[in-house]
């Protein structure tokens, strides 16, 4: 997903990628000086614009982890077109019955001399986005697969 005939968008693919994993899943906001401009514009309603802003909501957001050489969450596609590169992943969700069901998700990010200047998400404004953990999406995958299965099984006797 990475490759690029463009070494541009290649690079911009990569910045993107290693980002997601050291910040985003890592929880390491030490590093967003590394991955963003300080100007940084930021279209989440729940989270404010800004370099350091960004470092406080990943902080209190999710907890600092070991860093993956992958990105550990079902990753769909990346995409790269002039500055922006696009990430589309699963993200599993709960209805209005608490029944699980799994969607996807995108983040759209523009680059700008070699960092993320913005980024947009379909993130709707509530309290729970400002405590999700990106890490905890393989777990919910699982139990939703587990509780389909399980309404899949003939009641026994």
């Amino acid at each position: 997903m990475l490759a690029s005939p463009d070494p541009v968008l290649a690079s911009n693919k990569k910045l993107v990628y290693d980002m997601y994993r050291e910040v985003l899943l890592g929880g390491r906001a030490d590093l967003v000086d590394r991955y963003f401009t300080v100007e940084y514009l930021q279209h989440n309603p729940n989270v404010a614009s800004g370099r350091d802003a960004l470092a406080r909501f990943i902080r209190g957001s999710r907890p600092e982890r070991p860093v993956k050489p992958t990105i550990t969450l079902p990753l769909i596609t990346m995409i790269a077109e002039r500055d922006f590169v696009l990430v589309v992943t699963q993200r599993p969700m709960r209805d209005d019955k608490d029944e699980g069901y799994v969607t996807s998700w995108f983040d759209l990010f523009r680059i700008a001399g070699g960092k993320i200047a913005e980024h947009w998400d379909p993130a709707l404004k509530s309290s729970a986005m400002l405590k999700f953990d990106p890490n905890s999406v393989s777990d919910a995958l699982s139990r939703i697969e587990s509780e389909k299965a399980g309404a899949r099984e003939p009641a026994r006797p």
